[in-house]
Order: C-alpha cells, then structure tokens, then sequence
C-alpha cells in the first residue's frame, strides 16, 4: 500500500549494505558473523516479502526513482519486474545458507571478510534491481571488487595469480561495457534536464543504425560473456573458484555469473536486436562447443573444486545457447527456461560447494583420488549429495530438469543439430557427476576417510533446506514461470 511507504528495491540493497559497513568497524568475530547472518535474514524476508506483494495494484514499493546526477541524466532508478524478483530471491536466499555453512569457519580479521562479503551482496542486488545503465554499472563494479579482495587476502597458496587474472579478465570486460554504455548514452535524446539519458526506458526505445549495433553488441557482449563465462572468455573461472574461499566460491559460481546471464537478457536482446540476430547462430556455436569442452575437461579432473568449476560453465553454456536460440523465434518456452535454471543452478550448485567445504574441513583434501567410503561415516551427508548431484544432472522431478527441459526445446526449435551436440553433454554431465559420488562416498574407507564423522545439525539444516528447494521447483515450477511471464515477453517483444 503507497501509505506504507515500503521500497523494496531500496530495502534489498540497503540491508547488506549497512551491515556490511557496521561489519568494518567491529572487531569481533562473533559480532561480526551474527551481524552478517542476521542481515542476510532480513534480506530473505524483504525479498519474499516483496514477492508477495508483486501483484498488489495498491503497493507503489517495487519501483523507485530519485535524481542523481541530473545534468547527466542519470537517475538512481531500480525496480523489480519478474526476473529481478527471481534473482533478488536467489542472492537472498543464497547468503544465509553461505553463512550458516561455514559458520565454524575461522577468518583472520574477520570483521573485513563479512564486510565484504555483505558489500558483495548489495552489489549483486543493485545489478538485479538497476533500471538506469550509470546505476547498472556502478552496482556491477560493486559486486566484483569485494570479491577480488576477499579472494586475493583469504584465498590458497596461488590466490595472487589467480585472482590477477580475474581482475584483468573482468576490468577489460568492464571497461569496454563503459565505452559501449557511454557511446548509447550519447545517442539517446534529450530530456528537460539534460541533453542525454541513461534510463532504461530510453536505452530500449533508442533506435541504433545496424552498423552500430553490430560492434557495441561484441562491446557488452564481450563484457557478459567474461562474467558467465562463456568460451573461449573462460580461463579465469577454474583458477579463481579453486583458489578462493569456499564461501566466496560460493558466491561466485551460484549468484555472481548469473549477473552475465543476467545481463545479456535485460540489457544485450533488447537494445541490439539486428546484431543478436546476425551474431545468434555463431555464439550458440560458441556456448555449445564450450558445454563439451568444458565437460570433458570435467571428466578429467581430480580435484572436487575444478570439477565443480568446469560443470558450471557447461551448465551457462546451455543458458547462453537457449537465450539466442529463443530471442529471434519468440520462443518463451525457452527463454523462461533459462530463468528459471538460474534459479535452480544457482541452489545446486551451492549444494555441491557446501559438500566440498564439509568434506574438505574434516580430511583436509580434495583429491578425489584421496577419498573413499564417507558414506559408511557418514550417511546423511551422503543422501544429501546424492540427491544435489541428481539435481545437478537434471533428474525428472528435481529443479534443473524444469528449466533444462524448456531450454532444449527452445534449442531445438532453433535448429536440431545444435539441440543433439548439446544434449551430449547431459551424457557426459551425468558421467563425471555419478563418478564423483562413487569415488568419494562408496568403497572402502581410508587413512584420511576413516575418521570423518556425521555432520552437525547447523549443516545438515542447510543441505536439506537445499533439498527441498530442488523437489518444489521440480514438482510445482508454476509459480516461478507466472513470475517471469511478461519479463520474457517484454525481453523479446523488445528484441523484435
């Protein structure tokens, strides 16, 4: 109701935003991990909260738009539609059970890790909910920073070189965003307080010549590709999620890439719609050929961490391939496919870190060749795996079959060969995947195995929350596809 005066938008950012700078000034571990969590609660409740809400005609709280910089003609304008709700409430629900996971963790000077992280976590916010292209922006730089200083001071012994090549990867891909925001920018007309507009709305109601579309397509695309990632913009991922701590992995494999899938759909389809359908059939090549590339090399792997790594950019393969296929044919089938798999990827895969760091904080490896028999020790971790690595390779009836169904309808509507090279990698998902779970939870126990004990309640809580988002959306995905119905059909009616 507009006497309630609620803002969601706002709300969202603000909460992890000020706990993070509170986190800064204490000293305190305990404080300071009880700030954070609390915060990430009270995010999970705003961000329901304005779910329920959404279709509320009274409430005025889902938009909001104050001036900033007005001779510029930028606005701190963010607002939530249907797929800025879907990935709110991934990133809120997603902190909480981060921080409950690795609650007995210990970080030296903890209070700056939790600061960062929550700063992190506005940042991701702010991307989700921008609606002017300056705010978009300053949001997307303030979600990667903290994460280059959380990875670079609490990281593994090779954290310098590999978060260097993040940061070179993702600065080169930032600025050549800013260079393609600026030059649209410019086109834009003018409004009664400036000469240009960084609005959303006149981003997408610009039209472009074909000959500019074409080369600021590969200076955003390029940007978002880097973030996904997408082949060959790759090489940075396996390093940075191997060095990183597990629950800054955590963000950046279940929350932080989907701002380049993310992006692409609000921002890339719609404002360049001539060059997305000239350049369609070459990146669906690209994401492809990047799902089985990525998935042998998964196959190969002996440690936990790079073989979660290397399936999840086969996983965003699929979803950069199924956008393309379905903005040109419009196709919602797949489009809301992709959205909903953002979802659902971002909760599997967050299951599997949560493993890997259990399994890793009682054995102090993470070779799979080092492993063996922790189901004897212990059996509740292992169901819950079990049914996390059937979710990852899209079992019926667990999350990631919904969207990945609809994705590969899209594909196939696409074109058949495309759909039939991809669907090879749901073969060669399932093979590293169930090689995994054999490896290191069946057999015989070992030196290192031997005296794994049963997780702690805190732990199991969160895997099977975990657990029971993967069966809801597996078997009632009606309320998700509701929620993202007219953002799909305002991403490709734009893109037409």
């Amino acid at each position: 109701m507009q006497t309630l005066g609620i803002r969601f938008p706002e709300l969202l950012i603000w909460s992890p935003l000020i706990a993070g700078l509170l986190c800064f000034i204490l000293k305190n571990e305990k404080n300071s991990k009880a700030i954070a969590l609390f915060s990430s609660i009270i995010t999970l409740a705003i961000s329901f909260a304005s779910i329920i809400y959404a279709n509320d005609k009274q409430l005025s709280g889902l938009q909001d738009n104050y001036v900033w910089m007005k001779y510029l003609g930028a606005s701190f304008s963010v607002g939530l539609d249907g797929m800025g709700h879907l990935l709110t409430l991934l990133t809120a629900f997603s902190f909480p059970l981060i921080f409950i996971a690795t609650y007995s963790n210990s970080y030296k000077n903890s209070s700056s890790f939790y600061g960062l992280m929550l700063l992190s976590q506005a940042g991701l916010l702010g991307v989700f909910t921008a609606m002017d292209a300056l705010v978009f922006y300053f949001f997307w730089e303030l979600a990667l920073i903290p994460v280059y200083f959380l990875s670079s001071k609490w990281g593994g012994e090779k954290r310098i070189q590999a978060t260097f090549k993040f940061f070179v990867y993702t600065f080169a891909g930032s600025l050549l965003m800013l260079i393609g925001i600026i030059y649209v920018y410019l086109q834009t007309p003018a409004t009664p307080t400036s000469e240009h507009s960084f609005a959303i709305s006149a981003f997408y109601n610009l039209r472009l010549s074909v000959a500019e579309q074409f080369w600021l397509f590969w200076l955003f695309f390029t940007a978002f590709a880097i973030k996904m990632p997408v082949f060959p913009f790759h090489t940075w991922q396996p390093d940075t999620y191997e060095q990183s701590p597990t629950a800054v992995t955590m963000v950046l494999s279940g929350i932080m890439v989907k701002m380049g899938v993310f992006a692409v759909l609000r921002w890339l389809i719609p404002i360049f719609p001539a060059a997305v359908a000239k350049y369609d059939t070459l990146v669906i090549g690209l994401s492809v050929f990047g799902m089985i590339y990525a998935s042998l090399i998964a196959i190969k792997q002996d440690d936990l961490k790079r073989l979660v790594a290397y399936s999840s950019i086969a996983h965003i393969g699929l979803m950069c391939a199924a956008i393309f296929a379905s903005s040109q044919n419009v196709n919602h089938v797949g489009m809301q496919g992709v959205m909903i798999q953002m979802f659902s990827h971002g909760i599997n895969i967050i299951g599997l870190w949560i493993v890997i760091e259990l399994i890793e904080r009682q054995t102090g490896v993470r070779k799979i060749s080092q492993l063996g028999g922790i189901a004897h020790k212990a059996p509740v971790l292992t169901i819950m795996l079990v049914i996390i690595a059937l979710a990852n390779i899209a079992l019926p009836l667990t999350n990631a079959f919904v969207g990945e169904f609809m994705m590969f309808s899209g594909l196939f509507k696409f074109n058949i060969w495309y759909a039939a090279i991809a669907g090879v990698s749901i073969i060669l998902a399932a093979v590293y995947t169930l090689n995994m779970v054999q490896k290191v939870f069946y057999g015989e126990t070992n030196a290192l195995t031997a005296t794994v004990k049963e997780i702690a309640l805190h732990e199991k809580l969160v895997l099977a929350v975990i657990v029971v988002a993967i069966f809801l959306v597996g078997v009632f995905p009606q309320p998700m596809l509701d929620l993202t119905k007219n953002a799909v059909t305002l991403i490709i009616g734009k893109g037409k």
